[in-house]
């Protein structure tokens, strides 16, 4: 089972989940210690609060535990603190607890159904106001995909450092995923609003590693998931591996939870695609090979568990990755995206970050770092089975439905941005950081650069800068390959204008 998915930076259910609990080791810093803070002539007293442990991964050069801060039981909003033992038993940590007034009460002023109510009708404003101009073709993270709450959790917290305050964390779940709102619980006002889930842009197919490339027929559209649409010589007849006995496409490394689950006692799944079948048999594959793809590498504890998947249950030209529910979700706009293997291993790509560090991409650099990753492993997965069709263009069967040829592309890993071109839309940024990432892969190999690349992740702060990450995988390359491995690595960021 996985653990528990962070919201913030922490997740509050880890703080109420007993297994996941655990007294800080002994490496870990004194939960007592406490800091002061001047303000004018006064000195209030802070804490940096006590912490429990959240997570342990194993990687190629170490062993990485994650810890939650807490104030008096409630987490404090995305405090956290890493502690990473390598193999020779050095230590580093990475201390990102947050300063919280030792007088700051937890009594709410505000109840939880108040701080619920509010925070619903202020995502339903929003969302009306972004329908209203929404763009035509996929939406990117726009609050326009917001969808009307069908659940909300309340849980009472902690918003650490400046401005110090007891606060409502209310968890909106809709049919595209979750939203999280930031409610004070003292004066009710919203604070901040945010989406969970991680979103790919389009749709595609699970041929191999789609129709456009296994054909390099750029002129292949949909045709309203047309059986005739695509000749029959584009589908790859696969070995599905590692299912259980239930009959089910579920097994060790992935788990379709649709209401209309496929069955089969003699596990044969063969569809066409109009059959909603084929997208999940699509989604259980593409997702198996990329865990043993995973382990080829040496990786035996990233997402090492049947990760759960809906495939054609939006009806949006979206698809996204919900860490609050450890969900991948595909919709059915346009092309129906579980067809596109490269849109299934983008968002496993988020599922991937999120199983190595909790609560990954809570920058909006970190963000950007995760939309890069996902096009990236969608890239370097597809490379062996495209047979080297426009390698770096990025799902370019599911773009059919939303651009104009001659070339089909969501977005590639081989554009001129740096950090000259930064705009704040973390898909937008991202492509700075798969750049380089596609260049570190052209001066490795695709081995080297991806263990790599898997490896420096385990590292990275939550809150990251594209700076900080990338000295942190010139230093993993250094560590695995040597000096010249890591004056590649090193290069790669200096073009992009990420390192000096």
């Amino acid at each position: 089972m996985h653990r528990y998915r962070t919201i913030a930076g922490v997740g509050a259910a880890a703080l109420t989940t007993a297994m996941l609990i655990s007294p800080v080791a002994q490496a870990a810093p004194s939960s007592s210690a406490s800091t002061t803070s001047k303000t004018s002539k006064t000195t209030t007293p802070t804490t940096r609060g006590e912490l429990v442990r959240v997570q342990t991964r194993h990687s190629l050069l170490g062993t990485h535990t994650w810890y939650a801060q807490t104030f008096h039981g409630l987490p404090v909003l995305n405090g956290y603190y890493a502690k990473h033992t390598d193999k020779a038993g050095r230590v580093t940590v990475d201390d990102g607890r947050l300063a919280v007034p030792t007088s700051l009460s937890t009594t709410p002023t505000v109840a939880a159904a108040a701080a619920a109510g509010t925070a619903k009708t202020s995502l339903a404003t929003a969302a009306a106001k972004a329908q209203a101009t929404r763009r035509s073709g996929p939406a990117k993270d726009s609050p326009a995909q917001l969808s009307p709450t069908t659940s909300q959790r309340t849980t009472l917290a902690v918003l650490g450092g400046a401005g110090a305050r007891l606060v409502w964390q209310v968890t909106g779940t809709g049919t595209a995923g979750s939203m999280q709102s930031v409610v004070d619980a003292s004066t009710g006002k919203v604070l901040s609003q945010r989406s969970l889930v991680k979103h790919a842009s389009g749709t595609g197919s699970v041929f191999s590693p789609n129709p456009v490339a296994g054909l390099h027929d750029e002129n292949l559209t949909d045709q309203d998931d047309s059986n005739a649409a695509v000749p029959a010589r584009a589908y790859r007849k696969v070995k599905l591996t590692n299912l259980d006995t239930s009959g089910k496409l579920q097994g060790a490394y992935a788990r379709i939870m649709n209401a209309d689950a496929v069955t089969s006692p003699t596990r044969t799944f063969t569809f066409k695609r109009h059959a909603e079948g084929f997208e999940q048999v699509s989604a259980y594959y593409d997702i198996t090979q990329a865990q043993l793809y995973l382990r080829s590498l040496g990786f035996t504890d990233v997402n090492a568990e049947p990760q759960k998947v809906e495939t054609n249950t939006i009806p949006d030209d979206n698809s996204f990755y919900d860490p609050s529910t450890d969900m991948i979700t595909f919709g059915n706009g346009g092309v129906d995206d579980a067809e596109d293997q490269e849109v299934v291993w983008h968002e496993l790509g988020h599922a991937i970050q999120d199983d190595q560090v909790p609560g990954f991409g809570e920058s909006e650099e970190g963000g950007a770092i995760g939309e890069a990753f996902g096009d990236y492993w969608a890239v370097t997965m597809s490379e062996p089975v495209g047979k080297g069709f426009d390698v770096p263009c990025v799902m370019d069967w599911d773009a059919t439905s939303y651009t104009d040829g001659p070339s089909h592309c969501l977005r590639r890993v081989d554009g001129p941005k740096t950090t000259d071109d930064i705009d704040g839309e973390v898909h937008d940024d991202g492509e700075i950081w798969s750049r380089a990432l596609w260049d570190i892969h052209n001066a490795l190999g695709r081995t080297k650069a991806n263990k790599v690349i898997i490896e420096s992740q385990f590292g990275i702060s939550p809150t990251t800068t594209f700076a900080a990450a990338a000295q942190h995988t010139v230093q993993t390359a250094r560590v695995m390959y040597g000096a010249n491995a890591a004056a590649a690595v090193r290069q790669a960021f200096v073009i992009r204008k990420i390192l000096g």
